[in-house]
């Protein structure tokens, strides 16, 4: 397994290993004090020898000195991978953000390219008579129209643009684009007479 800080980025499971082996050692840590528990409790700092400095008979010596030699190594390991943990959590979290960070980014850049990509509207549509030749076409209220036949942002100078257009095309069908809801829609709409007013309504 690569080391935090290694060559390759730390995964979850290589956390998860760390921690397992942390418990291992937790685990022998307390075996071990266990041991030292038996012998007379003398914990890791009781003298091992008696009043006279002699070695003290009423306990295991080599049990205890070898006890308490792990203990100290398995502390100093446990210390060693509790760094290690903390570095590979600093990174998944790092990582984490990181992504959030770029996942944000992305749907800005998205959202802005696709505002981008919408042509500019030069008319707002904010009536449409039922049963008319516009109705029928499928306009809406508060449709944009960025094309009408062969008006546009660029040439759209006024509303007479659209009327001749309009009068030209009686009873031929138009291209109409609009903006709907912040997506481009194609209309097809045929200027005819109807019962109401005008080619449209």
């Amino acid at each position: 397994m690569a080391q935090p800080g290694g060559g390759r980025a730390v995964s979850v499971s290589d956390v998860q290993q760390l921690v397992r082996k942390k418990d291992e050692i937790e685990a022998q840590i307390k075996a071990y004090y266990e041991v030292l528990e038996d012998q007379k409790g003398v914990g890791m700092n009781e003298p091992l020898v008696d009043v006279e400095g002699f070695p003290r008979a009423d306990i295991d010596l080599y049990q205890v000195r070898t006890a308490r030699h792990n203990i100290i190594c398995l502390q100093n390991d446990h210390k060693a991978l509790m760094k290690q943990v903390e570095e590979a959590l600093h990174q998944l979290h790092a990582r984490e953000k990181e992504k959030q960070a770029k996942d944000e980014a992305e749907a800005l850049a998205e959202a802005r390219s696709q505002e981008q990509g919408l042509p500019r509207a030069f008319a707002r549509v904010n009536e449409v008579t039922s049963g008319s030749p516009a109705s029928l076409s499928g306009l809406q209220v508060d449709d944009e129209i960025v094309e009408f036949g062969s008006v546009n942002a660029h040439n759209f100078q006024n509303l007479q643009n659209i009327a001749t257009v309009v009068q030209h095309s009686e009873g031929k069908p138009l291209s109409v684009t609009v903006i709907r809801s912040g997506k481009k829609v194609h209309v097809g709409l045929t200027p005819k007479r109807w019962a109401g007013k005008g080619l449209l309504g």
